[in-house]
């Protein structure tokens, strides 16, 4: 091998391993956080005359289902009736599974009051409308 072959293969072999490093080095850059989310006024306006009203009905049912006296089926009070029953009858482990059933209750309205606050703040910025109405 002559010199310059030699030079031009060490150049070429650095340009390569330089090429390599830069581009691992990038690729372990994370992004800081999510993108921001652009939409339409149109759309906007669609999800605050549309879906906001949905989604309030469902919390709004999920809650007063979970409230519910014990002739609702699946609320609280319901969950602990069928358990009494259950115990009376000898069944331990059905009893069990309605406890534990009626112990999620709390965690769900948890959730739920956590997605109202969460569309109360949706509807405060970007649904109010000129003139003051939502």
């Amino acid at each position: 091998m002559t010199t310059w072959t030699r030079i031009i293969a060490v150049a070429g072999t650095s340009a390569a391993l330089g090429l390599a490093l830069s581009g691992m080095a990038s690729a372990d850059e994370t992004p800081t956080g999510p993108a921001p989310m652009t939409i339409s006024a149109e759309q906007v306006k669609k999800r605050c005359e549309e879906r906001v009203p949905k989604i309030e009905a469902r919390i709004k049912a999920a809650t007063d289902r979970i409230n519910g006296d014990a002739n609702t089926r699946g609320s609280t009070k319901w969950l602990e009736a069928q358990a009494k029953i259950a115990r009376d009858a000898g069944k331990e482990s059905k009893a069990k599974l309605f406890d534990a059933r009626r112990e999620l209750r709390g965690e769900r309205v948890t959730k739920l009051g956590d997605a109202q606050k969460r569309i109360d703040t949706f509807q405060t910025e970007h649904c109010a409308y000129p003139g003051g109405t939502k």
